[in-house]
């Protein structure tokens, strides 16, 4: 994977931005409003993905690569080292996740909007 194919990816997914409100170089992917993924365009390849309490433990114990989220609520958040060691698929599945965990916090009408119940 890499930062085209991660944009391609988040972007394909329906009701999703990309803005950069921290800064020029962190890019982040919103749904209604709520980031569920952020990546930074420089330095080593890395996302920031929201997950559930026991999902976020679970993932880091078996995972070298997944760590706790920098610069975030470590109850809820990872940072996926995107370098080789975690298969792409995988990688897509935690983005489905960590869309769907934010989407779920939205208000009804807005995941009706999103076709999510």
């Amino acid at each position: 994977m890499n930062i085209e194919e991660l944009r391609d990816y988040c972007l394909s997914k329906k009701g999703v931005e990309e803005c950069f409100p921290f800064d020029e170089v962190t890019l982040v992917f919103k749904v209604g409003g709520k980031m569920f993924l952020l990546t930074g365009l420089d330095g080593d390849f890395s996302i920031n993905i929201k997950n559930t309490p026991d999902k976020v433990v679970e993932l880091k114990e078996r995972y070298a690569s997944v760590i706790p989220g920098y610069h975030m609520n470590k109850t809820y958040w990872v940072t996926v080292l995107i370098n080789g060691d975690i298969p792409d698929s995988a990688i897509y599945s935690w983005i489905d996740e960590s869309y769907m965990e934010v989407a779920k916090s939205l208000t009804k009408k807005a995941r009706a909007d999103l076709g999510i119940s």
